[in-house]
């Protein structure tokens, strides 16, 4: 994408910033990205953070392209309790911490659950607990979640806030394989009786998570699928990898599957809320 952007004595971070806007993967209905304010010289540099669709059938909608500086501003608004802040700090340091949701995520993870007045919820992938434990701070006293992984060590971790947090007596974990799992709350008969369910798991297996969880909730319940947009990779036809096929396939699944409403929704890595009709 050709932008005549010249640069003189730019701080590094402005490069950098105006680097990862430029180079992010190239996406059919982005037309431009503009560049609102440039003072050459002192060189201080705000990335423009709309983008305007192609196709003239969008009516030339403009549409936010989140940049560092307005990402730090959404999180500065978003209601993080102690705990999980302290969580997510802890996991930051840890192998494998990009698992984790952003708090952002979490936030509206947790706002679902109240919506939809949550009894029982489900999680597939739970890491070191981060999203489980906003679900489980946002359900009630009687609330249960059953939260599925098979790392023993990132469970650990998790349990310990369970405890801390004061709500290790609404989850029961359920260490070993997500599927098997699934199937055995289906042999005792736990079929749609669950409100809600959260995916953050094995890629390749989404649609067989999904299947099990659609026998699981129940009518009008809700099922999140977090990275649909797969770093955007998805988009792009010139990444074909095992996952992101995966990824792509699934999300064309769900956009064909009438036994569900759905709304992809682009926070964090994408996520796509279904409602079980």
């Amino acid at each position: 994408m050709a932008t005549g952007l010249a640069l003189n004595r730019c701080s590094v971070s402005v490069c950098r910033t105006a680097d990862n806007l430029l180079n992010r993967p190239t996406v059919s209905v982005v037309k431009s990205l503009k560049f609102s304010r440039r003072l050459i010289g002192n060189c201080s540099i705000t990335a423009d953070p709309f983008v305007a669709m192609e196709d003239e059938k969008y009516g030339n909608k403009q549409v936010i392209s989140l940049t560092p500086r307005l990402y730090d501003y959404v999180l500065s608004n978003v209601r993080e309790p102690k705990i999980l802040r302290q969580l997510r700090e802890e996991t930051s340091k840890m192998r494998g911490s990009q698992m984790q949701v952003s708090p952002e995520q979490a936030q509206l993870l947790a706002m679902l659950v109240q919506i939809l007045g949550a009894e029982k919820c489900i999680e597939v992938g739970v890491y070191t607990g981060y999203s489980s434990l906003a679900v489980a701070l946002a359900l009630p006293e009687s609330g249960c979640l059953v939260a599925c992984d098979r790392d023993s060590n990132s469970l650990e971790v998790a349990k310990r806030y369970y405890e801390l947090a004061g709500v290790s007596h609404k989850v029961i974990v359920k260490h070993g394989l997500a599927a098997e799992s699934l199937k055995s709350l289906i042999e005792n008969g736990e079929g749609s009786s669950y409100d809600f369910a959260f995916v953050d798991a094995d890629k390749r297996m989404y649609q067989d998570y999904f299947e099990l969880l659609l026998k699981l909730v129940r009518v009008g319940g809700v099922i999140v699928m977090d990275n649909v947009l797969w770093h955007g990779r998805v988009a792009d036809p010139m990444v074909n990898d095992a996952k992101t096929i995966s990824i792509r396939n699934f999300n064309k699944k769900l956009m064909d599957d009438e036994r569900i409403s759905i709304s992809m929704v682009p926070i964090g890595d994408g996520m796509t809320i279904c409602r079980k009709r």
